[in-house]
């Protein structure tokens, strides 16, 4: 493991119009360390300071009414900043959710993030699949990953998906695991046991010798094997 850090995230937003009048509504993080989640988020909801449409609503779940009252951008910007780090960060169509954080952290006073911070699954899965349709919803169904979580958009839920989705456009689990055995070589030395310059003393009694003696003739007689080499 090289212990790689990376941030997946997602937006929700009022619409598509970062540089005009549309706001993020919801932020989500996954801390991804060697593609893999660690367990550590971030999520937050933003007052975008408007009314959300009808189709929004259906879409993410998310109403006028929840969001009053909701942290600021302005007040999330900070804390937001500290959990990403200096960590590249992965969305799918990138430039969707790249454009509204930074539209957002310009309006707070901070500097925006270059685009070479951001991974895009959305050009990683049309390079993979050329001609397929590449949406998140239909590369989890390609990677058999589980939709049961998911009865709106939301940024955190989203987040957890595109974690479960980069991990296997980048070879799944498997690229975490190290099958590679290495290969050693191991030599034998066989000792050869060099003669004795005198044979030891024999540690048999003359008593048990002829008790042997009688055994062998008494019950194997011409049959016992070492008279057949003798």
């Amino acid at each position: 493991m090289s212990g790689v850090r990376e941030i997946a995230f997602d937006t929700e937003t009022t619409g598509f119009d970062a540089r005009g009048d549309d706001r993020l509504t919801e932020i989500g993080c996954v801390e991804l360390i060697d593609f893999l989640p660690t367990g550590n988020t971030y999520h937050t909801y933003v007052d975008p300071q408007r009314e959300l449409s009808a189709k929004v609503t259906e879409i993410t779940g998310l109403t006028t009414e929840f969001l009053k009252g909701k942290p600021l951008f302005d007040d999330i910007a900070q804390d937001f900043m500290d959990f990403v780090g200096d960590s590249p960060l992965i969305a799918h169509n990138a430039s969707f959710d790249r454009g509204f954080i930074n539209a957002g952290l310009e309006r707070a006073g901070f500097t925006p993030y270059p685009g070479k911070r951001f991974i895009d699954t959305l050009m990683i899965a049309r390079q993979k699949f050329p001609g397929a349709s590449n949406t998140l919803d239909a590369l989890c169904k390609r990677f058999d990953i589980s939709l049961a979580t998911r009865t709106t958009h939301g940024a955190l839920v989203d987040a957890e998906l595109l974690a479960k989705v980069y991990l296997e456009l980048n070879g799944g689990r498997a690229r975490n695991l190290d099958f590679k055995m290495e290969q050693t070589s191991v030599t034998v030395t066989t000792a050869r046991a060099r003669p004795r310059p005198a044979p030891l003393d024999s540690l048999i009694t003359d008593e048990e010798r002829v008790a042997h003696d009688k055994f062998v003739a008494e019950k194997l007689g011409d049959n016992a094997i070492w008279k057949r080499y003798s």
